[in-house]
């Protein structure tokens, strides 16, 4: 470290120092996911590449399992301001459409982050640990905010309205599938763009 940033560390408050670290963290641990996998990603070689001690992660997280909780509440939070942002005041299958929409564009403009995100999903089915139940409170809040959608928009029919959980559902598995082809198929862009527009073509039929 030169003396000028040093300096200019040295006036960093406690909060924005450790902000700084964790995001230098959290960008060499989405790295490794990606390069090697789960079980191929180590805490001590997570600080080495996020340029601190090979014993910051493990002082600061205490376990693999929670490091990558931190990596899925992180790209989770990203992801959820963006939906707040593309579904505020909108409803029923408007938006289901933003969402949707906003679901790709997450895809190509931070697909490092989306794929460690969903490499960890997948990785943690079955899974009793701290990182399990994130995800699945992850998934149920995607489950109800889609029922809530439906439910409170005075357009849709009340039969569909009474199937608004099997609607939520089929959102659900259908994002699921999606990605899982995007993972294996990263290059495929286009292909990636028409499931989720056909996605939403499914969402728009089962409401109308």
């Amino acid at each position: 470290m030169t003396r000028a940033a040093a300096i200019k560390d040295a006036r960093l408050t406690q909060a924005e120092r450790t902000e700084i670290s964790d995001m230098k963290m959290f960008d060499a641990a989405v790295r490794l996911i990606n390069e090697r996998g789960p079980v191929g990603t180590n805490l001590s070689e997570v600080g080495v590449l996020a340029g601190y001690s090979r014993g910051l992660a493990s002082h600061r997280f205490g376990s693999k399992d929670n490091l990558f909780n931190f990596v899925v509440l992180r790209v989770g939070d990203i992801w959820l301001e963006q939906l707040k942002n593309a579904t505020t005041n909108q409803l029923g299958f408007a938006a289901i459409e933003k969402a949707v929409d906003q679901h790709y564009q997450i895809c190509v403009d931070a697909p490092a982050h989306l794929r460690a995100f969903y490499t960890l999903w997948f990785e943690s089915v079955n899974a009793q640990s701290q990182l399990g139940n994130t995800i699945q409170k992850i998934h149920q809040r995607r489950f109800q905010d889609v029922v809530n959608w439906v439910l409170n928009d005075s357009q849709i029919g009340e039969a569909e309205k009474r199937d608004a959980d099997i609607i939520a559902a089929q959102f659900g598995a259908s994002i699921v599938g999606i990605v899982y082809y995007w993972l294996t198929n990263p290059e495929k862009t286009k292909e990636t763009k028409r499931l989720h527009d056909g996605l939403k073509h499914t969402m728009m039929r089962l409401l109308k």
